[in-house]
């Protein structure tokens, strides 16, 4: 058998395999969701298919319903986007630093960083819950967004791991001094140099935060504050299937969210690199001529 029938029949089976493992996540994800549209049509005690229930939703006499998911789901958003700030603000100068200035604090920070895995949710809630306290009673009136403070909290162990394997990727003391040679700032490296070496951790990061701020529930449920979880929650009981419709709403639209976020990236990361094909390609071979007089 000859090399390249070997390479066409190890092709095959890795295109074989990577498609019954796309299957086997799509029925994953699928059937769940396939099961909660059914609940959300039929009625528990007869088993009678109808529409009630997102008619209800979107016929206009649910009104209390939607403004209460719209509320949720716009404090979820707005505190998704502020954890994402503030976790990369505060973590990629740090660890930058820290690995170039004092490598010796490396295993603290990782140590601090990755501390919220170890500790369960609740008893963040119960640590946290009097300093929120006095903000919510003298300084922020109860403002739900500044729930995004706790978050990073959460989401800080994911953040961290996802920089780290980005930082450990490149050659980070070289590519500063490089800089530093050429004059550069530090706010000119940081963002010119290794924000573009870390795109990749850093969209792993934002989307891992995201996801994770979208579902939580235990914070804001504890806290008394309105996200999208605790607004599906609400709303199950009071109704069960126009929870499951809402459910399947939100988890629908959560998902073309991070597809969309995917896709914008990907777009962008064509059109950077676009411009340096027709370089390459614009490129003449050098003649005959050309070669015999080097």
């Amino acid at each position: 058998m000859s090399g390249t029938t070997i390479q066409r029949d190890r092709r095959r089976r890795q295109a074989i395999f990577r498609w019954v493992v796309l299957g086997l996540a799509l029925l994953y994800f699928l059937v769940p969701m396939v099961s909660l549209f059914d609940f959300s049509i039929r009625f528990p005690l007869t088993g009678n298919v109808d529409l009630d229930s997102w008619a209800a939703l979107f016929g206009g006499d649910d009104s209390g319903r939607l403004d209460m998911l719209g509320e949720g789901l716009t404090n979820s958003l707005i505190m998704a986007v502020m954890t994402v700030v503030i976790s990369l603000a505060l973590l990629l100068p740090t660890m930058v630093l820290v690995k170039l200035k004092s490598p010796q604090f490396s295993r603290a920070v990782e140590f601090i960083s990755l501390l919220p895995l170890t500790i369960p949710a609740v008893v963040l809630v119960v640590g946290l819950a009097p300093i929120y306290l006095v903000i919510s009673t003298r300084i922020l009136d109860s403002n739900t967004i500044w729930l995004a403070f706790a978050y990073v909290i959460l989401v800080l162990p994911f953040v961290y791991r996802s920089l780290d394997a980005g930082l450990r990727a490149i050659d980070l003391k070289t590519l500063t001094e490089t800089a530093r040679s050429f004059g550069a700032s530090w706010w000119t490296i940081m963002v010119r140099v290794i924000v573009p070496n870390v795109r990749t951790a850093i969209i792993s990061a934002v989307f891992i935060s995201v996801a994770l701020v979208l579902g939580e529930f235990t914070f804001a449920r504890m806290l008394a504050r309105t996200n999208l979880q605790t607004a599906l929650f609400q709303i199950n009981l009071s109704d069960g299937q126009i929870a499951a419709a809402v459910s399947l709403i939100a988890l629908g639209g959560t998902t073309i969210l991070l597809v969309l976020l995917d896709l914008v990236v990907g777009l962008r990361e064509a059109a950077r690199r676009r411009p340096e094909e027709p370089l390459a390609a614009a490129a003449p071979a050098p003649t005959p001529t050309e070669t015999s007089a080097s």
